[in-house]
């Protein structure tokens, strides 16, 4: 179990966020949508697996229950192509009441004044995690209520730790660890692998944090991607691929999923998001488990959340707020996301987190707690998008081997530099 203090550090007043949330919409919409005339919410969300799909379902059924009034329509789009229809809606003025944004997406629109300020309606909101909370804040207005929070944990197949007589991860593991049984693990036949973490984005941000680096400035006025220790990370990160092979190449993945390939059995560990849990527990025909990833001089976990906002322009705007915040922080969808394995609700109830660590597996869900205590925030810019491609770009350019880690990261700096304004 964990822990009670550490249930605490994670959300404060676990017991009675939600229903204040829910008291100050609720006590503001009850008039408008229940008493008056019956209201149409459209919401629109970026669609994940198939058990996040019919838990988003069920949570719209429980909120229709109690607000019978208020019929919602829901569509859901891929997440590829969600940002793009969403541009396109906002430019129209045929934006959803509700939709959902992640934290990298948000600054972008709350910036460009579409978004209702929800401080009004959320009530009392100090049991939601802090972290999620306030990244849905923007020029001291809260703009997005959180629905949602995970990280990421080092999966492992315990079968082939066996195998390769490793021993299995800890949460002391550094670098030097993980790719010490990677290799052993490697060693077992030419088409089984030690590690599945991408050189991406998301992956390389996390890794500078994880070996000392930044991509900004502390006070975001400045790119720092080329940093010595930014260097090393690309260097090590590469090497995983070009020199160890403990990772496999895109070619030798031949069109196959990092998640098809760690459910195959032949992939020793795989950074991943605990949104994998459900799946790998479907479909894995061997025992695994989980841990807090490694670092190297210290330790980093990605910070993931998506929040509900409501459209500036909508005609119901009281009605809209009540949908979000049930969704975000009611008990019942906060159960519902849990029994899923759909992430955690970033408003907590102690019964509820009891049976999230009860489902197995993994055996040490744990893990995902003690994660929290290393989260780190990915750069976030008003031209999001523009500089995740750059950033990417260049970290391709280094895997093909192109150009040396180094000059990789030199180059990205002088474009980043070029195009992107800062502050």
């Amino acid at each position: 179990m964990m822990k009670s203090a550490k249930k605490c550090k994670w959300a404060a007043s676990v017991m009675i966020c939600a229903a204040v949330l829910l008291s100050g919409c609720s006590s503001k919409t009850a008039e408008k949508p229940g008493a008056k005339e019956a209201v149409t919410i459209r919401l629109d969300q970026f669609s994940g697996s198939g058990a996040s799909e019919g838990a988003l379902k069920e949570m719209i059924a429980k909120f229709s229950e109690q607000y019978p009034d208020v019929k919602v329509e829901l569509q859901s789009f891929g997440y590829d192509d969600y940002f793009t229809q969403l541009q396109s809606k906002i430019v129209g003025g045929s934006a959803a009441d509700v939709f959902e944004l992640n934290f990298e997406n948000f600054v972008a629109y709350a910036s460009e004044d579409v978004l209702l300020d929800l401080g009004a309606l959320t009530g009392d909101t100090s049991g939601f995690n802090q972290t999620a909370l306030k990244a849905f804040q923007y020029e001291g207005k809260q703009f997005g209520i959180p629905n949602s929070f995970s990280n990421v944990v080092l999966i492992y197949n315990k079968d082939l730790f066996d195998k390769a007589g490793a021993s299995y991860p800890t949460d002391d593991w550094t670098w030097t660890e993980m790719s010490e049984a990677a290799k052993k693990i490697r060693s077992l036949s030419g088409d089984t692998y030690g590690l599945y973490r991408p050189v991406s984005f998301h992956e390389f941000y996390k890794g500078v944090k994880q070996n000392g680096g930044s991509l900004l400035s502390g006070d975001g006025g400045t790119f720092t991607v080329n940093l010595p220790q930014n260097v090393e990370t690309l260097e090590i990160m590469s090497g995983w691929v070009t020199d160890s092979n403990v990772m496999p190449s895109d070619a030798q993945m031949g069109g196959m999923g990092d998640w098809d390939l760690f459910k195959s059995g032949r992939l020793g560990m795989i950074i991943t998001g605990i949104w994998a849990f459900s799946d790998f527990t479907d479909n894995c025909g061997f025992a695994w488990d989980v841990a807090v990833e490694p670092g190297n001089t210290e330790k980093a976990t990605h910070f993931f959340s998506n929040a509900y906002v409501v459209n500036k322009e909508t005609a119901n705007p009281e009605a809209a707020a009540a949908l979000a915040a049930f969704l975000a922080g009611s008990k019942e969808a906060a159960q519902i996301r849990v029994d899923s394995s759909w992430e955690l609700p970033p408003v907590t109830y102690q019964d509820v987190l009891d049976s999230y660590l009860k489902v197995t597996p993994p055996e040490n869900r744990e893990a995902v707690f003690k994660s929290l205590d290393y989260l780190v925030t990915p750069p976030v810019v008003k031209q999001q998008s523009e500089m995740q491609e750059i950033i990417t770009k260049h970290l391709n350019n280094a895997i093909s081997g192109n150009v040396t880690p180094k000059d990789a990261l030199d180059e990205c700096q002088a474009e980043l530099e070029q195009k992107i304004k800062l502050n």
